[in-house]
C-alpha cells in the first residue's frame, strides 16, 4: 500500500461544466405538483427557477476555489485514494479533530466552522480552545476514489480513518460528525485497536427504552414522535439508496436537474427551514451554498457511489455502549432525537449534551455555525476537566 501524502488541488474542468450547462439547458421537467406546498417534492417552479440559476447565474468554479483556501491531500487508504482537506491550528498545543461528513453532506458543510475551530483566539475564544481540524471525504464522496468492490462500510471507514490520523502524525485524537459522520465517529469508539480518545455528534443513536415507550414524559414522546415520523414521511430516499443504488444511479447521473432536486429535497426538509408557516431551504442556506452542495456531487459523479454506503451500512446497526467521553449536541429539527436520560443509557461517559437551540436541524455546522462551535468548545473543556489531553 501506498503511504504517500500527495498535496491535491480540487479542479473541475471547463468541459464538464459545459456538458452539466448543456444539459440542464434540455432538461425535460415533469408536470407540476398537485399541492401547493413541498409535500410531494420540491415543487417545479423552484425546481426550475434554481437550474436555470445554476445554468446561467452560478460560479462553476466556487467548491475547488474554496476547497483551494486549505491544505488539500490525497492519500491511499484501503486501496482508496481519500481527499482530506487538512487545517493546522496556529496554537502548537491544539488538539487533533477528525471531522466527518454525512449524506448529502460533504467537506463543504465545515467551511464555516474552520477559522474559529483552528485559530480560536482570532474568533473570541481561548488558546486552549483549538482544534488541528481533519476532514476527509467519505469513499465515494467528492473527490474521493469510488470503491471497485464491496466491504467499504462503517466499520471498516473508521479504521481508514484511524489510518489517516496516524500518517498525519496524529497518535491521540478526538472525532466530530453528523449523519454518517456520527456513525463513523461511533464506530471510532467502539474499535477499541483504534486511537480515538473521544466523541461528540450531532445525531444520537440511541433505540428506544421501555420508559420511552410508555413514558407521558414530553420528551419521551418527542423521541418516539420523531422516530415515527421519519419512518412515515422521510425514509424513502434510504431505502432506496440502501437497497438499489446502482438503479437511483443511472437517473442521478444522467441529469443534473435531477441529481439537484434529489439533493436540495433534504437541505429543505431536513433543516429548520419553516418561515411564516412555509418551507424553502433558502430560508436556511443561500443558493448558491446549496449549490455548492449540489455541484459538489454532480461535477464528481458520486450520485452511485455515495447512495452505496447505505447499500454497505444499513444492514448491521451496532448499538453497543459507549464507553469512551462522548457529546451531544442536539438542534430542535434533527431527524432523530432524545432525552438526556435515554442518551445516558448508550453513553456511559456522557460530558455534555446541549439540546435548547432556538433553531437548527440536521446540518448543524452549516446551519447554525455559532451554536456549533460553542456545543463543540463546552464539550471539549468538559474533557480537559477531566486532565486529558
Amino acid at each position: 500500500m501506498n503511504h504517500a501524502l500527495d498535496p491535491y488541488t480540487p479542479q473541475f474542468e471547463d468541459d464538464a461544466i459545459h456538458d452539466a450547462r448543456q444539459r440542464l439547458a434540455q432538461t425535460r421537467f415533469p408536470e407540476a405538483e398537485t399541492v401547493e406546498d413541498w409535500q410531494q417534492g420540491v415543487p417545479l417552479s423552484y425546481c426550475q427557477e434554481l437550474a436555470r440559476y445554476w445554468r446561467d447565474d452560478y460560479d462553476w468554479q466556487r467548491v475547488p476555489n474554496q476547497l483551494a483556501q486549505y491544505e488539500n491531500w490525497m492519500t491511499e487508504l484501503e486501496g482508496v485514494r481519500i481527499h482530506v482537506v487538512h487545517v493546522r491550528s496556529p496554537h502548537t498545543d491544539a488538539k487533533p479533530l477528525l471531522m466527518t461528513h454525512g449524506w448529502p453532506g460533504s467537506v463543504l458543510e465545515f467551511l464555516e466552522v474552520i477559522g474559529p475551530l483552528t485559530d480560536p483566539t482570532k474568533w473570541g475564544g481561548q488558546p486552549e480552545d483549538a482544534f488541528h481540524l481533519v476532514m476527509p471525504s467519505l469513499p465515494g464522496f467528492g473527490f474521493s476514489a469510488k470503491p471497485t468492490e464491496p466491504g467499504f462500510g462503517i466499520d471498516r471507514i473508521a479504521i481508514m480513518w484511524d489510518a489517516l490520523m496516524l500518517r498525519l502524525g496524529y497518535d491521540q485524537y478526538v472525532a466530530q460528525g453528523g449523519d454518517w459522520g456520527s456513525l463513523v465517529t461511533h464506530a471510532l469508539l467502539l474499535n477499541e485497536a483504534l486511537h480515538c480518545q473521544a466523541g461528540h455528534v450531532n445525531l444520537p443513536l440511541v433505540l428506544p427504552d421501555d420508559e420511552t415507550l410508555s413514558s407521558s414524559d414530553p420528551g419521551e414522546q418527542a423521541t418516539m414522535a420523531a422516530a415515527l415520523h421519519y419512518q412515515a414521511h422521510e425514509a424513502g430516499y434510504s431505502n432506496q439508496q440502501s437497497t438499489r443504488p446502482q438503479t437511483l444511479a443511472y437517473a442521478l447521473a444522467d441529469s443534473p436537474a435531477g441529481q439537484m432536486a434529489w439533493i436540495v429535497e433534504k437541505y429543505a426538509q431536513w433543516t429548520d427551514s419553516v418561515r411564516h408557516n412555509a418551507r424553502h431551504p433558502e430560508n436556511v442556506i443561500p443558493r448558491d451554498v446549496l449549490l455548492d452542495i449540489v455541484t459538489h456531487y454532480w461535477m464528481t459523479n458520486s450520485s452511485g457511489s455515495s447512495a452505496r454506503l447505505y447499500w454497505e451500512s444499513f444492514k448491521t446497526p451496532d448499538y453497543r455502549p459507549i464507553e469512551a467521553p462522548m457529546g451531544i449536541s442536539l438542534f430542535p429539527k434533527e431527524l432523530f432525537i432524545c432525552t438526556e436520560r435515554l442518551a445516558k443509557t448508550r453513553y456511559q461517559k456522557l460530558m455534555t449534551f446541549n439540546n435548547e437551540h432556538a433553531q437548527g436541524g440536521h446540518f448543524a455546522a452549516l446551519e447554525q455555525p455559532s451554536a456549533f462551535i460553542s456545543d463543540v468548545r463546552e464539550w471539549h473543556a468538559a474533557l480537559r476537566a477531566t486532565g486529558y489531553r
